[in-house]
This record gives structure tokens, C-alpha cells and sequence, in this order.
């Protein structure tokens, strides 16, 4: 029995469940949760357990599937800061770019059917995988008008006697030339640009004493012309009710809002379920409903910059899948001109490189955004104003979102 006690110890053992316990309380399970059953636990905070237990005991290889989905701010900058302590071994699949760029040493390109490592984070590998490629296009481009001139002079001066010599250290030269074999990535990045149809005026959305009962009370706030602002709660359904709501589409118990008369609102809502159930157009079709130009060429046009290209564009609107959903509305989005765009949680389904290219978008749109989304990146290089919806007191700021959290989160900088 002393033996068996004595290796329980060195396993560990009597720290066992202090230790489960800190971590459960890092990632923000209330000790009233500790003994209850995880069928009896609510979906997201089975997601945090699940990802205790991946971490609990310091295992040599950590393997992480998206672990940061349905994760909230503060325990997303809890895990990056203890997978920057942890010393052993980290594989992660994630489309959280400030995650990657944070947590990562190495990055794993896997194109082609082939896996090449790179050193350094997201950003890194990004930039200097376009950089090489860029390069050896420039390589390449040198070495054809080379060749050219080659070519030229052999054939001119190949059958003059006085000029063989020249001709022949030529066809040498030409010989040793190489050329960079560059296969186009299989990844593909749509084309995303919203441009208004007509610039705003200086009134744009005035919000007084909003309320809907269940969800918030006397929300007010003032969108100004250069505001992009990122709407955060402790709740997102109080967000997509509030969007909801500004657009028509919910009514208020109380309060009041206006929209400027020179706004053309672009909405795309989280749930875009009534754009494509039961819809039996084609994706030509259905992009044609939100187009004053039917011609089919331009309408495949807009589709082929979204990646739906040849027949695809023929594909039922009702069978496509969640991120095909999200192209297609921002493409319906972008046809509208609008001159201020809402979103909630745009990213949602969509790939890292489709992501990329809505966060450049957004970042050169130039009149007001108003958004709601869990994407770090996306919010902390678009936002420029915090607006938070929360149980007792609101938030109303204008600052950068890397800030806010700062002020929010302090004790866990």
C-alpha cells in the first residue's frame, strides 16, 4: 500500500485536483460547475472543459483543433499566454490569424499534397510566400527576354562564318538557362472591394434609450462619418438583436433611432437562413435578384471574383454550403453600393484566405462600419471606436480594440 501511495505521488496524484481546478477557473468555469455532470453543462463552456483537459498535466505533444471557437477575449489571451509558457511541443489548426501570429514559431504550408515548413509566424510565412513567388515570376521574366535575345542572334548569325563562335557561346548560355517551375497556390483569395454608390453626409445613425426587454436597456450611442465601430457584448445575441432592430427587421419596446438620409445601409446578418432555404435559383439567378445590370456574362463575373467560377455558377442556391452562403452575401453586399455597411459575425465559415481579403476590404472602406465579430485581427485593424453591451453597464469608447482589452483585462497583461 506505502509503495502504491508513493507512486500515486510522483504521478502527481494529490495535486491532481487543485491543479484541475486552477485550470478550469483560467478559462473561466465557475466552481459551481466542478462537480456537476458535463451532459448538464451549456455547449460553450463544454468547449473550455474539453480544452482543460487537452492541457491539464502538461503533455509532452499538444494537438489543437480551432481551439479558440467559442472561446470569449479573455480566455482566448489566457490560452495564448499559456501555450507561450509551455514548453513542449504545439500542433494547432486555426483560423484565428492573431492566434497564429502570437503562438506559432513554424508554420506548415500544406499545398499540393506536399507539407513545407517555413520559420515564423502567420504574417511571415503570408508575406514572404508572396514575396518568393513574386520573385520568381521577376526571375522568370528575366530569363524569357533573355532567352529572346538568345534566340534572336543565333538565328541571325548562326550561318555567318565570322559570327559561329559568338553564335554557338550563345546556344550555351541559352542552354544553361532555368527557368523557376511556379505552380499557382490552390489557394485562391476572392476579390472583395465595396465601393458606394454616393459619398454620406455628416448624420448617420442617432440611437436614444434603445430597449428590448430580455436583451438591453437605453443603449444610446452616436455614429460619426469616420467611425468604424466594433460592437462587443457578454451575450452576441444582444448584438444581433440590436442590428436587427436598426434595420427594420425587429421592432423596439422603447427609444428611439434615425438613420441620415443620405445612408444606403448594407446589412449582412449572422443567420442568412431566408436568403437560401428552399431557394431553387441558380447562384446566376439568385445574384441577378440584388443587380440592376442582368446581363449573365456580368453576373458571372461577380461570381468568378467570389470563386464560383464556370459551372459552379449553375449550382442550387439551397444546397451550397456555410462559406459559399457568406461569399455570396458579401458579393450582394458589394452590388448594393451601399455607402455604410453592418455586419454580424462576418467571418463565420469562412476560410483564412477569404477572411484575409474581407479584413483588407474593411480596412480601406472609408465611410462608417458598424460590426460585431470574435475575429481578433479583424477587430483590432478595423475598429477604431468600442461600443459594449453589457449586463449593467455599457461601454463607449474610442479606441482601438488591442485597449480596450488592455483596460478590460489588465490583471492579464
Amino acid at each position: 500500500m506505502g509503495e502504491l501511495w508513493a507512486e500515486y505521488a510522483e504521478l502527481g496524484g494529490y495535486e491532481a485536483e487543485s491543479e484541475a481546478e486552477n485550470l478550469l477557473n483560467s478559462l473561466g468555469i465557475d466552481s459551481s460547475l466542478f462537480y456537476c455532470l458535463m451532459k448538464d453543462v451549456e455547449p460553450k463552456q463544454k468547449v473550455k472543459i474539453l480544452l482543460a483537459k487537452a492541457l491539464f498535466k502538461n503533455p509532452d505533444i499538444l494537438i489543437l483543433d480551432e481551439p479558440t471557437n467559442n472561446l470569449d477575449a479573455q480566455s482566448v489571451n489566457w490560452l495564448e499566454n499559456y501555450l507561450l509558457d509551455f514548453e513542449n511541443c504545439v500542433i494547432v489548426v486555426s483560423h484565428n490569424r492573431h492566434f497564429l501570429n502570437k503562438v506559432c514559431t513554424h508554420i506548415c504550408d500544406v499545398d499540393f499534397g506536399k507539407i513545407n515548413m517555413f520559420v515564423g509566424n502567420y504574417d511571415f510565412w503570408y508575406e514572404s510566400s508572396q514575396l518568393l513567388a513574386k520573385q520568381a515570376k521577376e526571375q522568370n521574366k528575366k530569363s524569357e527576354q533573355r532567352a529572346k535575345e538568345l534566340q534572336e542572334f543565333i538565328a541571325r548569325f548562326a550561318a555567318n562564318a565570322s559570327k559561329s563562335r559568338q553564335a554557338t557561346s550563345r546556344k550555351k548560355e541559352l542552354e544553361k538557362l532555368t527557368f523557376v517551375d511556379i505552380k499557382p497556390s490552390s489557394r485562391k483569395y476572392p476579390y472583395i472591394d465595396f465601393k458606394p454608390d454616393r459619398d454620406v453626409g455628416n448624420e448617420i445613425l442617432c440611437v436614444e434609450n434603445l430597449t428590448k426587454k430580455g436583451y438591453f436597456e437605453n443603449v444610446s450611442f452616436v455614429v460619426q462619418k469616420d467611425n468604424k465601430i466594433a460592437f462587443l457584448s457578454d451575450n452576441s445575441k444582444k448584438i444581433t438583436m440590436l442590428f436587427d432592430i436598426l434595420m427594420g427587421e425587429q421592432k423596439q419596446d422603447s427609444g428611439s433611432f434615425k438613420w441620415g438620409i443620405t445612408t444606403k445601409v448594407g446589412y449582412m446578418p449572422e443567420n442568412n437562413e431566408k436568403y437560401f432555404k428552399d431557394c431553387d435559383l441558380s447562384l446566376v439567378d439568385w445574384i441577378g435578384q440584388f443587380s440592376k445590370e442582368k446581363d449573365q456574362t456580368y453576373l458571372r463575373s461577380w461570381l468568378g471574383r467570389m470563386l464560383f467560377s464556370g459551372e459552379e455558377g449553375l449550382k442550387k442556391a439551397k444546397v451550397i454550403s456555410g462559406g459559399e452562403r457568406v461569399r455570396c452575401m458579401l458579393s450582394k453586399m458589394m452590388l448594393a453600393g451601399s455607402n455604410v455597411l453592418l455586419f454580424d459575425e462576418p467571418t463565420n465559415h469562412l476560410d483564412l484566405e477569404s477572411i484575409t481579403a474581407l479584413n483588407k476590404a474593411l480596412i480601406n472602406f472609408k465611410n462608417p462600419i458598424l460590426f460585431h465579430t470574435h475575429d481578433h485581427e479583424l477587430l483590432s485593424t478595423v475598429a477604431n471606436r468600442i461600443v459594449f453591451i453589457g449586463k449593467s453597464k455599457d461601454f463607449d469608447g474610442e479606441i482601438g480594440y488591442d485597449d480596450y482589452l488592455a483596460q478590460t483585462f489588465k490583471k492579464n497583461y
